[in-house]
């Protein structure tokens, strides 16, 4: 062990990757789209056709799927104090023949098509070894000296303004994600097609019979893409979500299934991504006792480093991908380059 993982944690959570990388390490299971990986994609670019994986970022409407983030707010930039849309250039010169338009706009970054970075969430782990758990995240990175924000959270009691007003992430933030491209094989697999549209649980054996039915393999480096169908239901309620329906339909992975998260783990997948809110189950099934609120984004993000992409558009490629007899593509999916943030909107693309 390096001084500056023993800087930062003695003891690493049981099945984590913390330090296979290296001490500094920020990429987590990334580090599995080597060369070799991005061949092997190539390889199923053979038609030419390429699939957007984003929904409208505006969608999926309102703030049902999540009340604490909402659609983006688009305004026009300043010249002075006239807006710039439609900006007649002549006000600045009478011959300039020139009309302008240059916006802002105001983004919740998890808010559609998205990736989560590794510091979109972390756990209390006794990470020194002293026998009290401190707020951590992948390889041992640290609430407030490397994830700031502008309140000091220590366990039950009040939380302590940190004299900051803003947000940053100096470790593990998702320009890490965009500085390595982000691009390789992916294999898709069609839960919605085997599974339909109820609400369920898919644990192991629910995921293990429909790879042996499709004839899929998964291996060591690919980014593992789930279609439930639940692109198709944002996009049918055209930005105006049922909250009844959205909270009762589609497939979603059990968090709490151990068999699950271990083949995760075994895997060697390099991403996690599904067409769905959060990839599992939310909420997950009840557990007694200290646990994660979000298991499965807990052993992915803290302790595989595995990245979780959610609210993806997968329903048109898995329909081209069925009546051609494919489960492989190429996929490019680099995440904004905004250094500090711990999520970002994303538009993938499949190229099959």
């Amino acid at each position: 062990m390096s001084d500056r993982q023993q800087a930062r944690w003695k003891v690493r959570p049981e099945g984590s990757t913390w330090g296979d990388w290296g001490a500094d390490d920020q990429l987590g299971r990334l580090n599995l789209l080597t060369p070799e990986r991005r061949r092997a994609g190539l390889l199923e670019a053979r038609e030419g056709i390429a699939f957007c994986l984003s929904l409208p970022l505006d969608y999926p409407g309102g703030s049902v799927l999540s009340g604490r983030r909402h659609p983006p707010q688009l305004r026009p930039t300043l010249w002075g104090d006239r807006p710039m849309m439609n900006f007649p250039f002549s006000l600045l010169d009478p011959q300039n023949c020139d009309i302008g338009c240059d916006d802002a706009v105001l983004l919740h970054l998890q808010y559609s098509t998205q990736w989560d970075s590794l510091a979109h969430m972390g756990q209390m782990f006794d990470a020194d070894g002293d026998g009290v758990p401190e707020p951590v995240y992948y390889n041992g990175y640290r609430a407030d000296e490397h994830m700031c924000g502008p309140m000091h959270y220590h366990g039950a009691g009040a939380p302590v303004p940190s004299g900051s007003q803003g947000s940053y992430a100096h470790a593990l933030g998702i320009e890490n994600m965009a500085a390595s491209a982000v691009q390789g094989r992916a294999v898709l697999v069609d839960l919605g097609h085997h599974l339909g549209s109820s609400r369920r649980y898919v644990g192991y054996d629910d995921l293990q019979r429909i790879l042996e039915a499709d004839g899929i393999s998964v291996e060591e480096g690919d980014l593992l893409c789930l279609r439930t169908g639940f692109d198709e239901l944002l996009l049918g309620m055209d930005r105006q979500p049922d909250a009844a329906l959205i909270h009762d339909r589609c497939a979603a992975l059990d968090g709490r299934d151990e068999r699950l998260l271990q083949w995760i783990t075994d895997s060697g997948i390099a991403a996690l991504i599904s067409d769905n809110f959060a990839v599992e189950a939310y909420p997950a099934r009840p557990r007694i006792g200290m646990r994660p609120m979000l298991p499965l984004h807990g052993h992915c993000l803290f302790k595989l480093g595995l990245p979780l992409g959610e609210l993806w558009l997968l329903s048109p490629l898995a329909a081209w991908l069925r009546t051609n007899g494919r489960h492989r593509f190429l996929l490019t999916a680099p995440p904004l380059r905004l250094p500090g943030a711990c999520g970002s909107p994303v538009t993938p693309v499949a190229t099959v």
